[in-house]
């Protein structure tokens, strides 16, 4: 399942919220360095689909705040 992820990097909390059927916005903690919001990014998003963090994948906008990401089965 691939979706758009929009990722707020330096927020007071850790969420998710889904816009519409392939949009989500997540909030994260961590700062937008060396990859920190990544991580984060992919930890929220493991909570909340209840899968292992390997199986989320950041397929585009490593470097963004518009992501692509993959949920592999």
């Amino acid at each position: 399942m691939k979706f758009t992820v929009r990722v707020k990097p330096n927020s007071r909390t850790t969420s998710v919220e889904k816009l519409d059927d392939d949009s989500y916005r997540v909030s994260v903690l961590a700062p937008p360095e060396k990859g920190k919001a990544n991580i984060a990014t992919v930890s929220a998003l493991a909570d909340y689909f209840h899968v292992p963090k390997s199986q989320i994948a950041i397929l585009a906008g490593h470097t963004a705040h518009t992501k692509i990401v993959e949920v592999i089965d």
